[in-house]
Formats: C-alpha cells, structure tokens, sequence
C-alpha cells in the first residue's frame, strides 16, 4: 500500500496520517509506503494551496522515515528535483503529466532509488513501453507502474482494467490509484471535484483484477484538506476498506 494526504500541510498531519497507516498495516502485515507531495505543481488554479516547497517537505518526509520508520514517496518534476529528493525518500514518484518526459525519467532512475511511474491519462497501457525503457536504459532496475484512469471526455476519467494486465507484462509491479482515479479534474471551475465514494469500489475492483498494490490518499478531515479532498479517502474508513480488499485478495488468489 501507498497512502498518504495529497500535499504535506504540516508536519503534524504527516505524522498523524503516518502514525494510523502504520498501525492498521502493521496489525495486517501488509507493507506500507507513506505519501506526500511537497508540491503540486499542476493544481487548477494558480490560487491553490501547493505545499510548502521542496526543502522543507524534503525535511518533513525525513522525519516520518526516521521518526516513524516508514519508507517515503515523493513525486518530483524536474532532473534537479529529483536529484535531491532521492537522498530523502525511498520512491521517486513521477507524475502522470510528466510520465513521458526523458530528462526527468532518467534523473529518477539515476538517484538509484525505486522508481514509480503514473501511466498518463491520455496514454494506452502499452504506450508506457517507451517510459519503462527509458528508466531502463538510465540504470533503473526497481520500477513501479500505476494505473490512474484515462481521460474519458471533459471533466472525467474511466478506469479499464484490462490495463492491469497489460502494464504488468512491462516486466515490473502494478499499482492501482484509486483516489486519482475517481478525480473530475476541472470539475469545480476553479478546481478539481471528485466522487471519493467510489474509490473503495475501484479499489476493490483492481485488487480482484490482480493489482500488486493499492495506492490511496486519505486525510482525517478530507473536506477540510488543502489539495484533492473531494476524493480522498477519510482516514477514520481506512481500515474498513484494508480489511475489504485484504479478504478480496486472498480470495482471488
């Protein structure tokens, strides 16, 4: 599992986030990456709430590694950035805008870190051929690739899950974002909207389809959260939907 709150608001929310996540895995033996993003660098709105920045997110991260003794992910969104977060985190996150830019991919590749890679919206689950082979031929060895819907019209994606499969035959695990996936991007004018209601049904759908791993963001107050709560998962319905996918996995298998 990869779970975190969208952007890092404070390192009070990190920590809280952190301190649940690892509880409720830890009691299922399941294996926990915490998420959060020092910036978001492609909100709606040029007003939004992006994060604190990359020094000090990089320093927050730090402190849930060490204080919490859970490995981190970050997402990063140029060469320079990922050169510095792969000395703090554990996976380098490339964002799905960004998933066929070169310089970027092979920088993540060369911090010598796991790489996980966002399938783009507007790409067919084959097309990350070409990005799988560019963190290849940079060195890259440790690849995660995430499946985070497509875009279907305005204001919409479509989740296909027949993408599972065919990003899995790429040679490397395959996560499933369930929270991204539900986004309306652009749905509320000035912002993204969301129908966190569905993430665990997706979630639950992608684990009986063979997913290796459940990315999810989760807040304790998702309606309160600075970046993406109309579909973030509450942290308080965690465990719930950990047990539900859990029980759907042994069964599948």
């Amino acid at each position: 599992m990869i779970a975190g709150p969208c952007a890092i608001e404070s390192e009070a929310l990190c920590m809280e986030v952190g301190r649940v996540l690892k509880r409720l895995t830890s009691r299922m033996g399941l294996p926990l990456v915490f998420k959060a993003s020092y910036d978001k660098a492609n909100r709606t709105s040029g007003r939004s709430f992006r994060g604190p920045g990359l020094e000090e997110g990089l320093a927050i991260l730090e402190r849930v590694r060490t204080d919490l003794g859970l490995p981190v992910l970050t997402d990063v969104h140029s060469p320079a950035e990922a050169e510095l977060a792969g000395k703090v985190v554990d996976v380098v996150q490339i964002p799905a805008f960004l998933c066929r830019q070169t310089d970027l991919l092979e920088a993540a590749a060369r911090t010598g870190r796991i790489v996980n890679v966002k399938k783009g919206q507007f790409l067919a689950p084959e097309d990350m051929r070409g990005v799988v082979e560019k963190v290849e031929q940079a060195g890259g060895r440790q690849v995660l690739l995430t499946e985070r819907g497509t875009t279907f019209g305005y204001h919409n994606l479509v989740v296909d899950f027949r993408a599972l499969p065919v990003l899995r035959a790429l040679g490397y695990p395959v996560v499933f974002d369930a929270t991204h996936a539900v986004q309306l991007p652009g749905g509320a004018g000035d912002r993204s909207a969301g129908q966190r209601e569905m993430a665990p049904v997706l979630a639950r759908a992608a684990v009986a389809a063979g997913a290796d791993g459940i990315f999810f963001e989760t807040h304790p107050e998702p309606d309160q959260a600075l970046s993406d709560g109309p579909n973030m998962v509450p942290l308080g319905d965690v465990g719930a939907l950990l047990r539900r996918c859990e029980g759907i996995w042994r069964a599948s298998r």
